[in-house]
């Protein structure tokens, strides 16, 4: 499964692993892949650096990136306390009332909340990248578009690609013409953030659109069949989140999650702002039908509905309240139905390119080499 962009990065196969877990993302460079580590989490530079300095000493030396959440446009002036600030108390009080309606209890007095979706503010992902960039890694993605000019320009210098996700030709072509040098075609499959078109329409647009850069085909994969397709659609390779998740290596912080994504099929899934205040897909839960509801009082933009749900969301999955617990997740969650290593995983996706190449060469009336 190599093409161009996997030789210049220097990978055995072109699938880029997209993980908020080191374990994971070691492993997939190791495995032949490219481990692509999720940086939003990490709001202290020394926790990064931390698990930064654990892929180095796991990877055996294979190439492998980070994935940051960076605006395009900088907001001047404005603090996390000064966004607080602005979420109505009419939207306060509904978060404790579904909790309360479920029986959530409420964290130890003095305990931390858990992880808060900061990472969307511009001073945290630059301190993540004044990090990441004493390290080797060989791709920066941005989840939210083209980075500022001088990020990219700082990534160039340092012989780093910068990748960005793109959910139609639209906004691919802002990214070339940002001087961005990968293109992912998210399509509205996939786990997380995404938009309106599916991949397989959207893939070869994003090829066309942007030609001759290379295009990387995101949502919805999760075996070599589908590998192969995204390949004869132009793509230079496959973006995948959502098959980790329930790789051995992985962290899920809730046994429950992990126990819901192995049951979940593909239509559990739905797209929900009721997480971060944009669209993301993630498994349907009564905490996003809550919040879909058309008499309760809607979500907020991002990232204020993040912040509002933060302490919601750590008290849920410390809890593990069934009911309401959910994580981001792409429809492929329906082949995820055991868990196993991200080398067992890799193998499966091998075996089924080589049967799908061979597949199409004896429809083509070719010998399988």
């Amino acid at each position: 499964m190599q093409t161009e962009l996997s030789k210049t990065l220097g990978v055995e196969h072109a699938v880029f692993g997209f993980t908020p877990f080191p374990a994971v993302a070691a492993a997939i460079s190791r495995a032949g892949g490219f481990g692509v580590l999720g940086a939003v989490r990490y709001t202290a530079p020394d926790d990064l650096k931390r698990d930064l300095d654990w892929i180095e000493e796991h990877v055996d030396g294979k190439p492998y990136g980070l994935d940051v959440v960076m605006p395009a446009k900088k907001v001047e002036g404005v603090n996390e306390a000064d966004v607080e600030a602005m979420i109505p108390d009419g939207h306060r009080q509904f978060v404790r009332d579904t909790l309360a309606k479920y029986g959530v209890p409420e964290l130890a007095e003095g305990e931390a909340s858990g992880w808060r979706i900061t990472g969307w503010m511009e001073q945290v992902a630059r301190n993540q990248l004044d990090v990441a960039f004493d390290y080797p890694i060989r791709l920066l993605a941005n989840a939210l578009g083209s980075p500022p000019a001088d990020v990219i320009d700082r990534a160039h210098d340092q012989d780093v690609l910068v990748a960005a996700l793109a959910g139609s030709a639209r906004h691919a072509v802002k990214h070339r013409e940002a001087g961005i040098d990968v293109v992912v075609a998210q399509g509205y499959e996939a786990g997380g953030h995404t938009g309106d078109i599916a991949t397989m329409v959207l893939t070869p647009e994003v090829v066309d659109a942007v030609a001759p850069l290379p295009v990387l085909a995101a949502g919805g994969i999760g075996s070599g069949r589908q590998v192969a397709a995204a390949l004869s659609l132009g793509a230079q390779g496959v973006w995948l989140g959502s098959i980790w998740l329930t790789a051995t290596e992985a962290d899920l912080s809730s046994p429950a999650v992990t126990r819901k994504l192995l049951a979940a099929g593909s239509g559990d899934t739905v797209r929900s702002r009721a997480l971060t205040g944009k669209p993301a897909r993630q498994l349907r839960t009564e905490w996003t039908d809550a919040w879909d509801d058309p008499h309760g009082p809607g979500t907020l933009p991002m990232p204020l509905q993040g912040l509002l749900v933060a302490e919601a969301v750590s008290r849920i999955q410390k809890y593990e309240v069934e009911p309401l617990l959910g994580t981001p997740v792409g429809q492929i969650v329906g082949r995820m139905t055991s868990e196993r290593s991200v080398q067992a995983i890799f193998d499966d996706l091998t075996r089924g390119f080589e049967q799908a190449v061979d597949r199409i060469n004896r429809i083509a009336g070719r010998s399988a080499k």
